[in-house]
């Protein structure tokens, strides 16, 4: 009877907590238009302040707010963001996007990579950290910069060009992300075998292979039951499949979402939009996200990792930078002309970027903690002065 009591507790809680943080999202969202702070950040605040409140004040560390709840909750928002990025990856747009948005993005992302991961390590921080910031600092926040553009009112070649990045930018970070996890897991690995080896490439490949067995059959059967689009029963259906399946056979749930999204919005002929009916119910997960994204600092780390995430933000920076005047200066010579400081359009992180640091944190338990608090606190800072940079590379 008591363990009944305790349980139901816990469930009413739940439901308390939850309907608390999309009350208050809503509020924050007010505070976001009259002020012009992104709500993403303000989302991550609040989860910090829920940090404070219960380590400082309750005295309880190491435990999520929701418990064993958090977890699912946030897998499936990560979901739905890679299944939608997924589905934006056709091959008309990747043609019409054109040869400068491929090489710039690649030439951001090298050197973005490489700067983080070398400047790191020179502090003196474990390979393990050095790598899994170097593969987060790769993504991008899509909405962030698009949403600059589109207030800049800016239609020129340098802002189409803008936009095509940042729309693949989390695409080859995710598979960036991918590759580096696959790399970390076979060079940690403590035991002389090939196990930890071949799970690890278990992680990447098999995420490709089940995103295909998902993606292929879905392609063909959504959209039938509802004349010309997808019903939000099937998309809900497929993002609850699909992060359950990440989960029970250990594989990468963003690059298996993204996979499919990208089979099903190429090959479903018989329809024209790759389910946005997601996007009605996405932000409320996305809210979710956010907020536990930032209650699960480890505050006592803190004061461990300021000079990691002053360091990470000045070595991302500088990667943007150096990757956006080297991608100009190859386009030049090919006769498209974008600014030098193009790069620095490309700083706001978001949703991806956080997601990543909770999966590197899954995998590198050891060094989880330094890498979320890292994570958490450069996307604030992403986010609050990225939007500035991205105003001043449209208005030069």
């Amino acid at each position: 009877m008591n363990s009944a009591i305790i349980e139901m507790n816990v469930g009413t809680y739940s439901l308390i907590f939850l309907g608390s943080i999309l009350s208050i999202s809503i509020f924050m969202d007010v505070v976001s238009r009259r002020t012009s702070l992104p709500r993403i950040s303000l989302l991550v605040l609040l989860g910090v302040c829920i940090a404070v409140f219960q380590q400082w004040v309750l005295g309880e560390t190491g435990r999520h707010p929701l418990g064993e709840l958090s977890t699912p909750l946030i897998n499936i928002a990560l979901v739905m963001v890679a299944f939608l990025l997924g589905s934006e990856l056709t091959l008309e747009r990747l043609y019409s996007t054109g040869r400068a948005v491929i090489i710039l993005s690649l030439f951001v992302l090298a050197a973005s990579a490489a700067i983080v991961a070398a400047g790191i390590s020179a502090m003196g921080y474990s390979l393990t950290i050095a790598i899994s910031l170097a593969a987060i600092s790769v993504a991008t926040d899509p909405a962030a910069v698009t949403e600059v553009v589109h207030e800049v009112g800016d239609t020129s070649f340098r802002a189409q060009v803008i936009k095509g990045v940042v729309a693949i930018d989390d695409a080859w970070g995710i598979i960036f992300f991918g590759l580096s996890m696959v790399m970390l897991e076979s060079i940690t690995a403590d035991t002389g075998d090939n196990a930890v080896l071949i799970l690890a490439i278990w992680e990447l490949a098999g995420a490709i292979a089940i995103g295909a067995v998902i993606g292929f059959p879905a392609a063909w059967l959504t959209g039938r039951l509802s004349k010309g689009e997808p019903t939000l029963v099937e998309a809900v259906a497929l993002i609850l499949l699909m992060a359950g399946l990440a989960d029970l056979l250990h594989v990468s749930a963003l690059l298996m979402a993204m996979v499919a999204g990208s089979l099903i919005a190429n090959l479903s002929f018989h329809h024209t939009r790759s389910f946005r009916e997601i996007e009605h119910i996405e932000w409320p997960f996305l809210v979710f996200f956010f907020v536990l994204s930032g209650a699960s600092i480890n505050l006592a780390q803190m004061e461990t990792v300021w000079w990691l995430v002053v360091g990470y933000v000045s070595f991302r920076l500088a990667g943007r930078y150096l990757g956006g005047w080297m991608g100009s200066w190859f386009l030049q010579k090919k006769g498209e002309k974008l600014p030098r400081n193009i790069g620095l359009a490309l700083t706001p992180q978001a949703g991806v970027a956080m997601g990543m640091a909770l999966l590197a944190a899954e995998h590198f338990p050891e060094d989880g903690e330094v890498i979320v608090a890292t994570a958490v606190s450069a996307t604030i800072c992403f986010e609050l002065f990225g939007s500035l940079l991205v105003k001043k590379v449209l208005r030069r």
